[in-house]
């Protein structure tokens, strides 16, 4: 007989429901992969929206010059017809700032109501209708370069629609997540994960960037074909909790091992239910998942189960609130947040006018930023495991983040290798908090002990403190519109400000904890166990 081979002997080391815990991590980023994968089209389209075709005039003048013509009042206004009306005018930055603001703002809104509506609905089913309409939205965009569509309001009311449908996402993913991985090394477990909003980005600014310069509706219409194809798997294959397949497991018993289990209605309205399993040494592992680990046998006895209404129902908006953490870290996220996505929305048109690249090399470029935003939020994530304290990890990322993002404005006007090195530094910086918080952060405060169990409130927390991220990364990408104008100098100076006002929000809690008592009161205890300063 052949050894068994050691990959195989690997395998099966993993029982089923680690198998299970597995398929739902890949699923699940998958799925939020092409979420973020959808929204960087827009990024990457803007350089092609808008071009700079002063050379392309200047060239067409010259040979016209050389050859003893006169050049024509087409080739002089050159620059006007190459760019994509509305946005060949001079206010073209303002113009792409709202369409922007228009995606986020919705997005923001939404948020807030979707993780109220994701707890009463089913996961499963939320999720792959919002993907699908994210999917039939992002292709409405392209479909504009196809039919030749001008009005800025089409393209607005499309961003407005996708921002609304597609926060059905976050809320859904993350309690999905939290529901199979528990507290144990979440930060590392987290930051991993959330490395499919860089992965993302990466995917969505090569596949725009392919079809940029020739067929830039192609740069919409294949991302949207690609999350809606993911709804569908999602629809498929998503188990929304471990507790889900136990009626599969109950199903597939054999006869000779069948639990049997007689019901009815106990004292007080509650069920009396008598359960008895069979002595049997060749127990199925369907019935062994079902028991206590090492059990053989559960004697026949009246189970009585009371569940109360609290339990039971969904957390208040209002009830979410007052979860010691929630409010806090919603503020840092905003400002964190205002800064990760004026990077996502801007900058490869910054990398096109501050290095002078076409827009696919641009689009390429800035994919950079994201490769540094795995590693930081990964980073973000063990640390904040090993010291336990994720407050400060995110605060003290957030004070290095805002020297380099100067830096980064200087060094990238002397040459590509210093871009590139600080493209990687910026990324890490700046998404490291931003992924923690909406990861580990979210999580942690979903389940917080003063929910007394209550696991129904993780998908309301989540929106909450990301909706209120989102309204800085609405507000974010609209400023740096406006102040572009006035050169790129003041956009770096909005971001700066942002990076220390996150500070600010979160360092309001360190100080507050320094300033109580030494002694172990019961104001600093609560502070203690609230924000995770052990």
């Amino acid at each position: 007989m052949a050894p068994v081979p050691p990959g195989i002997r690997l395998l099966v080391t993993f029982n089923r429901e680690q198998w299970y815990r597995a398929f739902t991590f890949m699923l699940t980023f998958l799925l939020y992969t092409s979420f973020h994968l959808s929204r960087k089209p827009i990024s990457i389209v803007k350089s092609e929206l808008h071009k700079n075709c002063s050379s392309a005039s200047e060239l067409a003048t010259v040979a016209l010059g050389s050859s003893g013509q006169e050049p024509s009042a087409s080739s002089i206004h050159a620059d006007t017809d190459c760019s994509w009306k509305p946005f060949d005018k001079s206010n073209y930055k303002q113009l792409l700032g709202a369409m922007d603001y228009s995606f986020l703002c919705a997005y923001a809104i939404g948020m807030y109501l979707s993780g109220i509506i994701g707890e009463r609905l089913p996961i499963r089913l939320y999720l792959t209708v919002g993907m699908l309409t994210s999917g039939l939205f992002t292709c409405l965009f392209g479909l504009g370069y196809v039919y030749n569509i001008h009005s800025l309001w089409f393209y607005i009311f499309v961003q407005v629609a996708n921002g609304l449908v597609q926060t059905t996402g976050w809320p859904s993913v993350v309690t999905c997540i939290g529901n199979w991985f528990g507290k144990g090394r979440r930060g590392l477990i987290m930051g991993l994960w959330n490395s499919h909003t860089s992965v993302g980005n990466i995917l969505g600014s090569l596949i725009a960037g392919y079809w940029v310069s020739s067929n830039w509706g192609l740069s919409f219409i294949v991302p949207g074909l690609i999350i809606g194809a993911m709804g569908i798997i999602c629809f498929l294959f998503l188990i929304e909790h471990p507790n889900d397949l136990k009626g599969i497991y109950a199903q597939k018993l054999s006869p000779g091992n069948r639990v049997s289990a007689k019901s009815w209605n106990g004292a007080n309205g509650h069920s009396k239910v008598y359960l008895q399993f069979k002595d049997n040494k060749n127990q199925s592992y369907d019935t062994e998942l079902l028991l206590p680990r090492n059990a053989v046998c559960v004697p026949l006895q009246p189970v009585e189960v009371v569940k109360s209404e609290s339990e039971l129902s969904a957390i208040s908006f209002m009830g979410a609130l007052r979860i010691p953490g929630v409010v806090e870290f919603s503020l840092c996220l905003l400002f964190a947040k205002l800064v990760s996505y004026t990077f996502l929305f801007w900058l490869p048109l910054y990398i096109t006018k501050a290095a002078h690249l076409n827009a696919k090399k641009a689009g390429d470029l800035s994919t950079l930023f994201d490769v540094g935003g795995i590693v930081g939020g990964i980073l973000a994530g063990v640390i904040s495991d090993k010291m336990g304290k994720r407050a400060t990890t995110c605060a003290v990322m957030l004070l290095l983040a805002a020297p380099t993002l100067y830096g980064f404005s200087m060094i990238s006007q002397f040459g590509l290798g210093p871009t590139i090195g600080m493209l990687l530094v910026c990324g890490g910086l700046v998404n490291g908090p931003y992924a923690l918080i909406t990861t580990a952060v979210s999580a942690d405060l979903g389940t917080h002990k003063s929910l007394k169990g209550n696991a129904r409130a993780l998908s309301t927390v989540t929106a909450i403190i990301d909706g209120t991220g989102s309204v800085g990364a609405a507000v974010g990408p609209l400023l740096a519109g406006l102040l572009s104008a006035g050169g790129w100098d003041q956009v770096f100076y909005m971001l700066m400000t942002a990076d220390f006002l996150a500070l600010l929000a979160e360092g309001a809690l360190s100080t507050l904890v320094a300033l109580l008592p030494h002694t172990q009161t019961p104001l600093k205890q609560k502070f203690l166990a609230a924000y995770d300063y052990r």
